[in-house]
């Protein structure tokens, strides 16, 4: 795996690690309440990210576009506010950095999905 593929997945290995980290704090401490930044933390970081990496492996030509590095960054920028966002929610602080990475992870996936749609139509999108 080389290129945007191994980036995706490189990350989507940090966010694997980092969610069963933050599993195994949370059952040491008996404190299961920001279950649910951890489980986006795990479904958008480590599973999404694991499946952008072997789409992008199957399909390299559309790795070297500027919409998939476009992609990659909006991606990275959702997780990164989402998790943390979504614990800050849960713990009554603010929903900001929640909402600010939901839209980021729509955008991102948009971005996913014209890019699929794209590949079966010509040229990858430039």
């Amino acid at each position: 795996m080389i290129g945007l593929a191994r980036l995706f997945m490189m990350f989507a290995v940090f966010c694997a690690l980092c969610g069963m980290i933050w599993g195994i704090q949370m059952s040491a401490t008996h404190d299961h309440s920001l279950s649910p930044a951890h489980g986006h933390l795990n479904l958008l970081g480590w599973v999404s990210c694991s499946i952008f990496a072997f789409y992008y492996h199957l399909h390299p030509e559309t790795a070297n576009s500027r919409l998939a590095w476009l992609h990659f960054g909006t991606v990275v920028a959702s997780v990164v506010c989402l998790a943390p966002g979504i614990a800050l929610a849960v713990s009554g602080k603010t929903e900001v950095p929640a909402q600010i990475g939901s839209v980021l992870m729509l955008v991102g996936t948009g971005i996913f999905g014209w890019t699929v749609w794209r590949a079966g139509q010509g040229p990858a999108v430039t």
